[in-house]
């Protein structure tokens, strides 16, 4: 079960979470670190999936465990964002091809665009081997993109 005030929600296919940005977020200036932008892509991606229904644990607990990487990330910032500032980390999977994932990320302050993420995931077994995606999570997060 997920919390929409938590794990986000929904919009026309891609996912929506806020992310409130704390004192340990910022530099000495107040403005967020840059790396933190990193760990609210995260949150992002990693929300995406458990409102789809695809749990990292559960993942982990098959059969034939799975587990994503990120293989590739180019980040572009656009404007900072501060101490206090809630922002909003819209994330859009585009379908699969064997193992990868391509993820496409947006973080706003209102209508105001912070940064954006391009990221390149991989599905791998316990060896870190490439596997393809169950079908079921495939399902799921196929379902959650509305298509």
């Amino acid at each position: 079960m997920t919390d929409p005030s938590i794990d986000g929600w929904f919009e026309g296919g891609e996912h929506v979470r806020p992310v409130r940005v704390y004192y340990e977020d910022t530099d000495f200036s107040g403005v967020v670190y840059h790396a933190q932008y990193l760990a609210f892509f995260e949150r992002g991606r990693t929300d995406f999936l458990r409102c789809a229904g695809v749990g990292h644990a559960e993942l982990e607990a098959a059969e034939e465990p799975r587990f994503f990487v990120v293989r590739k990330i180019a980040v572009e910032y656009a404007t900072p964002a501060r101490i206090d500032d809630l922002l909003h980390v819209r994330t859009r999977f585009f379908p699969s091809k064997g193992a990868r994932l391509t993820i496409s990320q947006q973080m706003v302050r209102g209508e105001e665009l912070v940064a954006t993420a391009e990221v390149e995931a991989a599905c791998i077994d316990g060896a870190g081997r490439p596997k393809r995606l169950p079908k079921d999570a495939a399902a799921k997060i196929s379902a959650a993109m509305g298509a």
